[in-house]
């Protein structure tokens, strides 16, 4: 799979918006985009091994949510910062928010840090990246645009030992219009096994980005967590980011009223 553009290192951007005036009802967000540790930081501790693994980002997720984007005409917004350094997708108060542990590693860089170093990190990606998120809505909303708000992740095949038998799971919370629509169009084929909140849930603490700007305002939103074995190359990725792209387009009727 492609690796992202290395941020910070020649214009100092945390988030890149692509597409911003695309003419889709979609806005989609990738929170784990990269896998990038700016050089200040140095290795957190980690081998070269672990900087590149899933608990450094969502390998595949950036090009299939590229290829949804180009095919739906719709904004992309996504940091460009590992989840190591600050997982822009989770509340301020999480535990996981700059973890210290990630499934079975440890990370040092992440042990031990004070109050002052939680903040910096936060203003370096983490606030950016959701300010970018909230402007972009605004605009789409004075030019008369809805925004529906649909995050594109990736997912281990195996964790702590135990295999995950789904292709793909959907996430939703209390709306559950695009979820449900979605699940239904993944699973008509008969070629997938489908997670309907699994393999995580918004019990998990993994909805953040969705409840700030989707469901605290009364905006449709969804999460989609594709195996990343599944977009392991450009190809794969392409392939999974037409056929989810279709089905979102074909999703929009069900949400005609409050979305």
């Amino acid at each position: 799979m492609a690796q992202p553009e290395r941020p910070f290192a020649s214009d100092g951007t945390a988030v890149s918006v692509e597409n911003r005036n695309g003419s889709s009802d979609y806005v989609l967000v990738c929170d784990h985009a990269s896998n990038f540790i700016p050089e200040a930081y140095g290795d957190l501790g980690l081998s070269a091994e672990a900087r590149v693994a899933h608990i450094a980002w969502d390998p595949g997720a950036l090009g299939t949510a590229q290829e949804m984007a180009r095919l739906l005409d719709a904004p992309l917004v996504y940091p460009r910062i590992s989840r190591l350094i600050i997982d822009c997708n989770r509340d301020h108060a999480a535990h996981d928010l700059i973890p210290a542990i990630s499934e079975t590693t440890r990370i040092p860089g992440n042990e031990n840090l004070g109050e002052e170093e939680r903040k910096q990190r936060i203003a370096l990606a983490h606030a950016p990246f959701h300010s970018a998120i909230e402007t972009l809505v605004a605009e789409r909303a004075r030019a008369g645009k809805r925004s529906v708000i649909v995050s594109v992740h990736t997912y281990t095949p195996v964790y702590k030992g135990v295999a995950r038998p789904w292709e793909i799971g959907i996430i939703a919370d209390k709306d559950r219009r695009l979820g449900d629509a979605m699940i239904a169009a993944l699973k008509a084929p008969g070629d997938l096994t489908v997670g309907d909140n699994e393999p995580y849930s918004p019990a998990d603490g993994v909805y953040y980005t969705l409840t700030r700007h989707g469901e605290a305002h009364g905006r449709a939103c969804a999460m989609i967590e594709i195996r990343n074995s599944d977009v392991a190359t450009p190809e794969a990725e392409k392939q999974w980011g037409q056929r989810l792209g279709k089905i979102l387009a074909d999703s929009l009727p069900v949400l005609e009223e409050g979305a």
